[in-house]
Order: C-alpha cells, then sequence, then structure tokens
C-alpha cells in the first residue's frame, strides 16, 4: 500500500525523471520478453522453426504495401481539409481577437468623450 508520503515524493518528481524511469522500465520489459523467447526457443526448437515459418508466410502473404499505402493516401486526404479548417479557425481567432480590442478601445473613446461633456 502506498504511503501519501510516497505519493507526494513521486508527484514532486520532475518529468525528466518520470521519464527516465519509464524508459528504464520498458526497457527492462523487453529485456525479460526477449529472454523468456531465447529460451522458449532453446527449448521448443522445432516448434520455434515451425512458428517462424508460418508467421514469414502469413506476413509474405498479406498485402502489407498495399495496407501501408492506402493507410499513408487516406492520411494525406484527409490531412489536407484538418489543415485548412485549423488554419480557417486561426484566422478566425485573430480576428475576434482583433475586433475585441477595437470595440474596447472605441469604448473608451467614447467613455472619455462622455467624461470630456
Amino acid at each position: 500500500i502506498r504511503t501519501l508520503s510516497s505519493m507526494a515524493k513521486r508527484s514532486a518528481e520532475k518529468p525528466e525523471d518520470l521519464a527516465l524511469r519509464g524508459f528504464r522500465y520498458t526497457k527492462e520489459q523487453v529485456d525479460e520478453v526477449l529472454h523468456q523467447t531465447e529460451d522458449y526457443v532453446r527449448e521448443n526448437p522445432g516448434q520455434s522453426m515451425l512458428y517462424a515459418f508460418v508467421a514469414g508466410y502469413l506476413l509474405n502473404w498479406l498485402p502489407i504495401g498495399r495496407i501501408l499505402g492506402t493507410i499513408f493516401r487516406l492520411l494525406f486526404v484527409t490531412l489536407k481539409p484538418a489543415i485548412l479548417i485549423y488554419g480557417a479557425s486561426k484566422v478566425y481567432q485573430a480576428g475576434a481577437r482583433r475586433g475585441a480590442r477595437r470595440i474596447q478601445r472605441l469604448g473608451t473613446a467614447a467613455s472619455t468623450l462622455i467624461y470630456r461633456a
């Protein structure tokens, strides 16, 4: 069970420390999986060869190049309108800010005229 003090220490850590700790954890996990895979292959070499052959055959049989090409084409087709919409929203935001400043200046000028009168 985590205590409040250990949770407070963890929340006070720098983001770099958190990223480094996450990297180390991931590296340890990958190393563990590789070690387990090596052990399995050493214990069952015939079955491992069969699995490797089937996986290679399936990867060769599947049209991976076409699938990836289609995904990239769809990405580029949808990216163009997304960039256009993003740009239009930024232009609208800039115009809204400019209009608000203009209205604020007009209000200040009007209050000055009323004050002088």
